[in-house]
């Protein structure tokens, strides 16, 4: 496919997706129909349809439409209007010419009109990080509104930091160590090529984001741990390559565990997943983790469509059944143990004031610690909480 295919193909993608359709579905579909794209051109055209969903707020000056947000992509990202003008010049499979009012508003520039346009989020999204964050908070945006690094996690049990640099390089994927956890590398170039190469499928390196790590590295050590919500399992097996213990998995949707038990073989660490009758039943546990359902704010570089579905009464919602899982979590932990609370939100409503809340509510319980980790910092944005229990609670 030619740039300019690949272009048309991102806007039909779009258009679908501001249809009602998830943009994975959208892009799968599409893919199925265009048995003529090769890998290059299908990670292309996701490439496209992403970039327009982080920036939507920005490339929606033209209307919301597959078309608008691609030409305003295209205009942000060409060196000059001929390049601009060969992309959309109608022929073969590229998109139909730029009109004049396209072309006008273009020559307008794109200076933001609203909170959306700045912010790249619904306006209430934006009241709530202005709220949370106060003068970061368009900083935060900004870079929230950017590709994503993709980082991995050495196993310091099957290797060195420096071994799995190495043996990342022996199959053309440059990476680079990061500040932000001591066994995190966040890979430079061929990415893509990591799912086949040697140090991953020997368990060498695991996909993790860096400030995943660097949370997994603040828990506290204990004998018996249990990851409450566990989805995919990243932070159980992170702890299990930094502490001695008996590690347990639970998730609410038994589903999101299916590919733990084979990541946790890969990577050389035992886990018992456990049911939630099993769960009360293997209790107490020395820490509980509870990585608990969020807006996913800081992760939106990840996931932009979130931001764009996400409405204020499913948020409610959310806040909600975060102290539901707190409550339950907590009758899980063992006298003198630790009940930690997680969230990938940049939000102090999730975070500080979800942990306020349930101290106020639940006797005996404060909160010994807390960390904010901003995407400031280079990897998602995290909020981390523990929570100790008065003897006399």
């Amino acid at each position: 496919m030619t740039p300019a295919a690949r272009l048309s193909a991102a806007i039909e993608v779009l258009d679908i997706y501001l249809s009602g359709t998830a943009a994975e579905k959208a892009l799968t579909n599409w893919a199925r129909r265009s048995r003529f794209a090769g890998s290059k051109d299908r990670a292309a055209v996701r490439d496209i349809v992403f970039e327009c969903l982080r920036k939507r707020g920005k490339f929606s000056r033209l209307g919301l439409t597959g078309r608008g947000l691609v030409v305003c992509y295209s205009a942000d990202t060409v060196e000059n209007p001929e390049e601009l003008k060969a992309l959309f010049s109608g022929e073969g499979h590229a998109p139909a010419g730029l009109t004049k009012d396209e072309h006008s508003a273009l020559e307008q520039g794109e200076n933001a009109t609203s909170d959306e346009m700045l912010f790249n989020m619904p306006d209430w999204l934006s009241a709530e990080l202005k709220a949370s964050l106060g003068d970061d908070a368009i900083a935060v945006a900004q870079s929230l509104s950017d590709r994503a690094g993709v980082f991995v996690r050495v196993n310091t049990t099957k290797g060195s930091v420096d071994a799995a640099l190495s043996s990342l390089a022996k199959d053309g994927i440059v990476a680079r160590r990061h500040d932000l956890s001591k066994n995190a590398l966040q890979l430079i170039e061929n990415p893509r090529k990591l799912s086949g190469s040697a140090a991953y499928l020997s368990g060498l390196v695991e996909l993790q984001d860096v400030a995943s790590q660097a949370l997994c590295a603040k828990l506290p050590s204990a004998k018996r741990m249990l990851d409450y919500c566990a989805g995919g399992g990243g932070k159980v097996l992170a702890y299990g390559d930094q502490n001695d213990a008996l590690l347990f998995a639970h998730d609410a949707n038994p589903k999101r565990l299916q590919d733990l038990g084979p990541r946790a073989k890969r990577a050389g660490v035992k886990v018992s997943i456990l049911s939630s009758k099993a769960c009360r039943q293997a209790a107490p546990f020395d820490l509980v983790l509870c990585d608990v359902p969020c807006s996913g704010s800081g992760a939106w570089r990840r996931s932009p469509e979130g931001k764009w579905s996400l409405s204020e009464s499913a948020y409610e919602r959310l806040l909600g059944v975060q102290q539901d899982i707190l409550r339950e979590a907590a009758g899980l932990v063992a006298v003198g143990g630790t009940l930690a609370f997680a969230t990938c939100s940049v939000f102090t409503r999730e975070n500080e004031e979800q942990i306020a809340k349930f101290c106020a509510e639940n006797d005996g319980w404060t909160r010994a610690f807390d960390h904010r980790f901003s995407p400031l910092e280079g990897g998602d944005g995290f909020y981390l909480a523990y929570l100790t229990q008065d003897s006399r609670g």
